[in-house]
């Protein structure tokens, strides 16, 4: 079982069942144009932009077919339980014992195996360019046709000006030049299927 991060968005979005897709950056700096892929998606060769030569990525796709993945999101655990962040507004208050308190939601990077609610199975590898994205996978993506802002409450259009927003805030501004929606890098896309604990532990 591998652990794999989402936003809080995108938690909602999976367990509202409307995202079955995600998109992650190939790393490979080397990285000009896809050659070839096998059956499954995994590239076979890409073209060294200084070389010309072709060679394999120099990372394979870290989740393949059939790999059980654990969702890890922002959380908080209080004296009795786990609680996560996409379950509440940004604006919702909490009490104890009558008296507000703060809560200080820890990092999905930091979130435990065993506070894990959320399991994925994978069911697919490709591998395309970012804006090759279409219509169909940007609602898999957890894009539908309109969507609210979390903060303003907004309605926003989706499309492919919504998804590159989405993207783009995920990307640190730093590698926006590499990683970013005008970058068109190329990217791993993994579709997978919610599945229960016990499914995920059998």
């Amino acid at each position: 079982m591998k652990p794999i991060l989402f936003n809080t968005d995108m938690v909602r979005a999976i367990l509202d069942g409307r995202k079955t897709v995600t998109r992650r950056v190939i790393k490979d700096k080397d990285i000009v144009n896809a050659l070839d892929c096998e059956s499954d998606g995994t590239p076979i060769a890409f073209i060294d932009h200084e070389t010309g030569d072709s060679h394999p990525p120099a990372f394979p796709c870290q989740y393949q077919p059939g790999d059980i993945l654990y969702v890890r999101e922002t959380w908080y655990k209080d004296p009795t339980r786990y609680m996560y962040k996409a379950n509440y507004s940004d604006t919702e208050k909490f009490f104890r014992d009558g008296k507000e308190v703060q809560i200080k939601w820890r990092p999905s990077i930091h979130m435990p195996k065993e506070a894990a609610r959320l399991f994925l199975r994978v069911t697919d590898v490709q591998v395309e360019r970012l804006q090759d994205i279409t219509s169909g996978q940007i609602d898999a993506e957890g894009c539908k046709e309109w969507a609210y802002s979390a903060k303003t409450g907004e309605l926003l259009p989706s499309g492919p000006s919504f998804f590159r927003i989405k993207w783009d805030s995920t990307i640190k501004p730093s590698d926006l030049p590499l990683y970013g929606w005008d970058a068109n890098p190329w990217v791993w896309v993994i579709g997978f299927e919610r599945i229960s604990r016990e499914a995920a532990y059998e």
